[in-house]
Parts: C-alpha cells; structure tokens; sequence
C-alpha cells in the first residue's frame, strides 16, 4: 500500500518563543461542576467540559437501575442502547486541527467519536473555553488527549510554561514531581484537556535527543517507577487521566517507529526491565490500578511476542498486558495515522481494524483524517464479525469507564 508522509505529534517542532509574556492559565470556571451528570466527568472528563446533551443520550435507558458505588449508572444500559457504529465511534481518537475550534467541534458533533488529539502547535481550541464549545456538541463527553510529557514533547508551553522533560524531573524529589504534575494538570483541565497521554516509562540511557532518550525518568525501573506514579499521581489530583507509554518498552529499541519498523530485546529481556514498571504500576494491587491511568502500546517488533506485526496490531501483545500483568483498564495505541511502522505498510482504516480486532480498547491518529471512512470499513466488520461484538461490547464499556460516564 501507498506510504504516507508522517505527521509525527511527538516531534513537531516548537514554536519559538517571542519577548511577548505567556498568557496566563484560563480560570477554573466555579459554579459550573452542579448539573446533571457531574459524576461522569472526574478523570477524563472535566465537569466544566461536560455537555448537557449526555443527559438524553444516557438517563432513559438506566432509569431503573441502581447506581454503583461511584454513583455512575451501570455501563450495560447505556452501550445497550447505541448503534453498532456509535459503539465503534467510542473506540476512536482522531486528530484534528488545534488551529480550527469550529472544525474539530463540528468533527465531533458528526461522528461523536470516543475521543480527540491535539497535535501540533496551534493553540486557538486550547483558548477561550473553545473545548467546552466542541463538548456542547458530544451526545457522550469526549477524551481530550495532549502528550504533555515535558522537554521535547509538551502542548502548552506557549501558553502556560515549560514543563521540565523527565530526565530533568529526576533530578527532584518525587514528592516534587508530583506538586508539578498536579499543577501542570490543573492548566490543562483548565483548558479542558482530560487525558494527557504521559508519563513515558521506557527505560532510558539514549543520547537526549533521541527517540526516547530525555522523554525518560532513567535507566532503572525502580526509579522510572518512583517518578512515573508521581507525575500519574499528580495529574489524577488534578481531575486528568495519565497513559503510561509505550507498551512493552520502547527505550532500547533499534531505532525510531516514527521512521520505520524497530526491534526491541527480546520478551524474556523486557520482562526482567523494560515491563516491570507495568507490573509495578498498573498491574493488580498496584497503586495505579483501577484509576484513571490507561496504558499505550505502541509499534514494537519483540522477538519471543511479535510475529510479522508490530505490537499494536498483535493480539499476543494484548494478551500478555491483560492476561499476564493483570491490567483491566484502558488501552489506547500509539499513532496510527503518522509513524512509518504502521503506514509503510498499512492504510489507516485497515490499521485501525486490525488494531482493535487484535485487543486496542481505541485506536489513536494524529492527523485530522475523516473518521467516517475509518467507520465505513469498521461497520461492515463488525456486521459479519471480523471485530468480535462481544469483545467490542467490553471495549467500548472500557471506554466509557474511563470517562466516567458509567459504572
């Protein structure tokens, strides 16, 4: 298939900087957190971003049901009453154009797509409560998802500050890191950011500018750990969910999968470094279980795991996350719309399919592509079972839980 030329969110040159002063965080809007549904926005969903609309789209279906312990209504109702492709919309976060608020709001009030990345540079739907704009048109709230890891790959400097990259974090206390982390989330809640798609926890020891390199906490896993729960931890005090990336450990890959298919050690290597802080962090019992803290995996060719397909379109690599380290929450795939692992060889719907067939809870790209055409090959899939119902029911209830929209 025809390649495409990437459009990578993680390395998209920063702007420079003018004299001009940085504007200050947008405000925390009090008095907006009332209305119906305001339990349905802690985490991924802010309450000053959740739209009224929800209230009809999710109320009649669960009347009679009880409510769970976190006062949610029950998730079986409300994925009972969607379409087949409402259902899959919810497994989708698409790119759109950071510099168009009334494009991206009127992407969302077409498709209702699960969730939406801001890549790039442009701010103009990061101001002025554009967001809380684009929510009004979602009949279920939206993820909106920024990789604001600090250093090389943040979204809001130009706003709001630098935010120091991970191997600069390590030289603080974690106690530290966590006071950042939670004041760097409440500027992006504040913006209406819900999901920020950090910290990294490959283990690092690359030259700073490489791929990973100072995108890490360090080369060891104690220590990834440590500061990696901290930053998640800091930012969930902040009403924003954290993804922990790349699934299984991109740190000491062969090379780039933004250029290209990489190979990382073997499964048995990563499972004695690279993968601990998995266990250690997400696993059952760890602190981040069962949280707002979801895991991305990324396009990994790992010898022992992989067979002819990068990790994110193999089933086995969803199966040792899940089965094997025990992890029950949201997963989310690296970008499937602008890193060459994936595009040399693939179009984006076939890659989307073929990702959520092999065990992606929701398939992530960068660029602004037409979500319908992703919808028009997924439909028809689903119809004949090529996507599992059974496993896109879960997935999508999965999704909904992150949200917290249901219970």
């Amino acid at each position: 298939m025809s390649r495409r030329e990437p459009h990578c969110p993680h390395f998209a040159q920063r702007r420079r900087r003018s004299g001009a002063a940085r504007r200050p965080a947008a405000p925390l809007l009090a008095g907006l957190v009332a209305g119906v549904l305001a339990a349905a926005v802690v985490g991924f969903v802010p309450a000053a971003a959740a739209p009224a609309p929800v209230v009809a789209a999710v109320a009649a279906p669960v009347v009679d049901d009880p409510l769970g312990p976190d006062r949610l209504p029950a998730c079986a109702g409300i994925v009972a009453a969607m379409t087949p492709r409402e259902r899959l919309a919810q497994r989708l976060m698409v790119g759109v154009d950071v510099g168009d608020p009334v494009a991206a709001a009127q992407t969302v009030r077409s498709t209702q797509v699960g969730g939406i990345f801001l890549p790039g540079n442009e701010t103009a739907l990061l101001e002025d409560q554009a967001v809380r704009a684009l929510q009004a048109g979602a009949r279920i709230p939206v993820a909106v998802a920024v990789d604001d890891e600090g250093g090389r790959v943040q979204r809001i400097d130009m706003l709001d500050g630098d935010l120091p990259s991970a191997r600069e974090m390590s030289s603080l206390t974690v106690d530290e890191v966590r006071v950042l982390a939670e004041e760097r989330g409440r500027r992006l809640a504040a913006r209406g950011v819900t999901l920020n798609l950090a910290p990294t926890v490959d283990l690092g020891g690359q030259p700073a500018g490489a791929v990973i390199g100072d995108r890490s906490f360090g080369t060891d896993p104690d220590t990834v750990t440590r500061y990696a729960r901290a930053f998640a931890e800091g930012m969930a005090a902040a009403d924003v969910g954290s993804v922990v990336k790349h699934f299984p450990g991109h740190g000491r890959a062969d090379g780039d999968s933004h250029a290209g298919r990489v190979t990382t050690p073997s499964l048995d290597d990563l499972r004695a470094a690279d993968l601990r802080p998995y266990a250690d962090l997400v696993g059952p019992g760890a602190p981040l279980a069962g949280g707002t803290t979801g895991v991305m995996v990324g396009h990994l060719d790992v010898p022992g795991l992989t067979d002819g397909l990068p990790t994110s379109l193999t089933p086995a690599a969803y199966a040792l996350l899940r089965e094997e380290y025990g992890f029950d929450g949201l997963v989310v795939t690296d970008d499937l719309g602008a890193m060459k692992a994936i595009t040399g060889e693939f179009e984006l719907p076939e890659a989307v399919r073929t990702a959520l067939d092999a065990g992606a809870d929701m398939a992530l790209w960068s660029n602004p592509d037409d979500p319908d055409a992703v919808l028009d090959v997924l439909e028809p899939a689903l119809a004949a079972g090529t996507l599992d119902p059974t496993a896109n029911e879960a997935a999508v209830t999965r999704v909904l839980r992150a949200k917290r929209v249901c219970s």
